[in-house]
């Protein structure tokens, strides 16, 4: 995709920021509100609100919620969020900036297995990893809890550590591991987990077809590398593409398509700038290097992305197979309209009016529901109109 192009997005997406602010005005009001979007009429509803710092969200078959806050809590919400319960067993976290307890997804035979999957910070106050633990759900409790990951490095707490966790047609799971922050080059380093994206069976273990088994030199989970801090994660149920949103440090926030044993050139290759200076970032050498993945889209101005979605229901019929990517720092959720190699249309939604985007998921009846990251954070519900 051509810079030109990705400045004509750009301005796009801006413009279309001006429409939904003029039809819309900022409130705090609780009460359902309807937006006029290019190609939908949507109504966002509030499900719950009072939740700290939340972080993901996992649908149960019965309508109920599991929703983890990064303190360290993981929570049962009831399908119109009027009733919580916080589940006993879940493992103890470092909640130090960024960290805590971050990821939930339930395993694909759950109502079989009942096995729910959390990604947390793991450590002291001095050294952390990044770690995944599985527990049976009974009642209101996690029960044979299981750690299936430990990161191989600890680092100093609070900053990068990825952990998207995404199911794969053929029941592998997918991991993202930041590269930790604060030694950058570390993501090009096949013998650190560190600034990659994993690839692991349901218990664990490694997958015998993973692109690095047979390297000496090389970790047997990571399935790609040179990734910065991914939090944004889906497949692609029809295709099996695999799609990502990847933080830059200043600029360089990346849309990727993730190809098993593919260097994403995380810091050697960057678009983004160093925080302080606002030069190049010291431990990169170009915006491009032969060899290594550029990325399908660079998000201008930036997005600070987490959650990612992709609309497969026909519950919103102009927006199918079109991605849906949260942004932090942005306050907004970006539609993209995608093919492999490029984002042909973006739409900006909700600018400004929920606050910090964490998460973003379609529900299992082809609702979007969102996660805003805040003391006092809420879930919200996208519907058609």
């Amino acid at each position: 995709m051509s810079w030109k192009r990705s400045s004509v997005l750009a301005l796009a997406l801006a413009l279309a920021a001006m429409v939904v602010a003029c039809t819309s005005a900022e409130s705090n009001n609780a009460e359902p509100r309807t937006f006029e979007t290019q190609y939908q009429t949507i109504r966002l509803v509030q499900v719950a609100s009072g939740l700290e710092h939340p972080w993901s969200v996992a649908f149960l078959p019965d309508g109920e919620m599991l929703v983890t806050e990064r303190p360290g809590r993981l929570l049962r919400l009831s399908a119109d969020g009027s009733e919580r319960q916080e589940i006993r067993g879940v493992p103890e976290v470092v909640a130090r900036n960024q960290g805590g307890l971050m990821e939930v997804v339930l395993h694909p035979a759950f109502e079989e297995n009942r096995w729910v999957y959390l990604t947390y910070s793991k450590g002291d106050s001095d050294e952390t990893t990044t770690a995944l633990v599985r527990g049976r759900l009974s009642g209101d409790e996690l029960e044979d809890l299981e750690e299936l990951f430990v990161q191989d490095r600890k680092s100093e707490p609070g900053r990068h550590y990825g952990s998207r966790l995404a199911w794969m047609a053929d029941g592998t799971l997918l991991m993202s591991i930041g590269d930790r922050g604060s030694d950058p080059p570390r993501g090009q380093d096949l013998g650190d987990h560190a600034g990659t994206l994993l690839r692991l069976n349901d218990d664990g273990s490694v997958p015998a077809d993973n692109p690095f088994v047979d390297d000496p030199d090389a970790l047997d989970e990571i399935y790609t590398y040179g990734n910065r801090n991914i939090q944004g994660l889906v497949v692609d149920p029809a295709s099996g593409i695999i799609w990502s949103t990847e933080h830059g440090p200043r600029g360089g926030d990346e849309l990727n398509v993730m190809r098993p044993g593919e260097n994403y050139g995380w810091p050697r290759a960057t678009l983004g700038l160093d925080y302080r200076t606002q030069e190049d970032f010291p431990d990169s050498e170009a915006r491009r290097i032969d060899g290594m993945v550029d990325p399908v889209h660079e998000f201008l101005p930036t997005l600070a992305p987490s959650g990612l979605a992709m609309v497969t229901t026909d519950r919103f019929e102009g927006w199918q197979g079109d991605l849906l990517a949260g942004g932090l720092r942005s306050r907004r959720i970006l539609r993209l309209v995608v093919t492999e190699d490029e984002v042909i249309h973006g739409e900006e939604l909700l600018l400004d009016e929920i606050g910090r985007i964490r998460d973003v998921r379609q529900g299992p009846e082809g609702d979007i529901y969102v996660l805003t990251d805040a003391r006092n954070g809420g879930l919200y519900r996208i519907e058609p109109n």
